[in-house]
């Protein structure tokens, strides 16, 4: 796969984002890029405006013009979905199945400790469910408390709209054997869900933890992404994989379920794997590069394809900063913090 140089970007973003929302209002369309078109299974080589649809059939090229601008259009069939886990609350509860981890760092289990109703489409069946996600990295709050927080995203720290600060969560998640009690971790400490942001900061309790990811080592800070570089996630579910950043400017519509809705995420980091990149119980891991800086917060995807929050925003509607593990002790709270 090749991947558009930054100047053939700037040229189409601003066409881009002229018609995206329009499109987005057309039935089946899940989302907007910029890629390279392809034809004939074959790529062109030309920059195009992609135009994601939950199942390509004979009227939806029709629906999109060939072109808008002078820029080309291309229709990709695509399914992307929030990667948290749900399973219902009997069969969900069976102590010692997932990872346990003494020392809290990035890429493990966490999830909520109440459980939630969840009914259809987002589930076969309507019940209580309970949820697992990822822990992904570690930040400090710029309000001079200093607080330490775990970050996850929206969807993993507060399910629907009934969270509210101070809701407790479990390392392993419910979903992998954790109980409510003795493997409280964190409480939630603050969230969002608006322009190309689902986080949340969870405030750590007196678990030790450690300013790095399983199988990734230790943060080094915090960068934009770049297309064409190869970026890595530690998730709970499908642990280390890879994959190569295709491009920063997806805008997605993604079914936060019963209570929040449809909601549009833009400037979404896509990336591009060769084999499966995440899947459900991956969201809240953090995309980190070559020289392990983060630069998202992976929140969906299908298959071999994820996309993720970039990381400056997350950290700026957070009110955060990244931990590394240079900030002193000092910083780090008491349980009553």
């Amino acid at each position: 796969m090749s991947y558009l140089d930054e100047n053939a970007r700037e040229l189409i973003r601003p066409v881009k984002r002229m018609v995206e929302d329009e499109f987005l209002t057309r039935p089946g369309v899940i989302g907007v890029d910029i890629g390279e078109k392809v034809t004939g299974g074959l790529p062109t080589g030309r920059a195009a405006i992609v135009v994601y649809v939950c199942a390509k059939g004979p009227d939806h090229p029709r629906q999109i013009p060939v072109e808008v601008g002078g820029v080309p259009t291309d229709v990709v069939a695509e399914s992307i979905v929030l990667h948290r886990a749900m399973v219902t609350r009997a069969t969900g509860e069976q102590p010692g199945s997932g990872e346990r981890h003494a020392v809290l760092r990035g890429g493990i289990g966490i999830g909520p400790a109440r459980s939630y109703r969840v009914g259809p489409p987002e589930v076969p069946k309507a019940g209580e469910y309970v949820i697992a996600g990822t822990l992904g990295a570690f930040a400090v709050t710029r309000d001079g408390a200093g607080k330490v927080l775990g970050l996850t995203t929206f969807h993993v720290g507060c399910v629907d709209d009934s969270w509210s600060v101070g809701d407790e969560f479990v390392h392993p998640s419910r979903v992998d054997g954790g109980v409510t009690g003795a493997d409280v971790v964190a409480v939630l400490d603050r969230a969002a869900l608006a322009g190309s942001v689902s986080a949340a900061g969870l405030r750590l309790g007196d678990r030790p933890w450690r300013a790095e990811v399983v199988d990734v080592g230790a943060v080094t800070g915090a960068a934009p992404a770049e297309v064409g570089s190869t970026v890595r996630k530690r998730g709970r579910t499908t642990g280390l994989t890879y994959g190569v950043v295709a491009s920063t400017d997806a805008t997605v519509r993604l079914d936060f379920g019963d209570g929040i809705g449809v909601r549009t995420l833009r400037d979404q980091i896509r990336v591009h794997s060769a084999e499966h990149f995440g899947d459900h119980g991956d969201s809240g891991a953090v995309l980190v590069d070559a020289d392990n800086r983060v630069v998202g917060l992976y929140v969906a995807g299908s298959g071999s394809t994820g996309f993720a929050n970039p990381i400056g925003p997350v950290l700026r509607q957070l009110d955060v900063e990244l931990l590394t593990p240079g900030v002193p002790e000092s910083r780090r709270p008491g349980p009553s913090a």
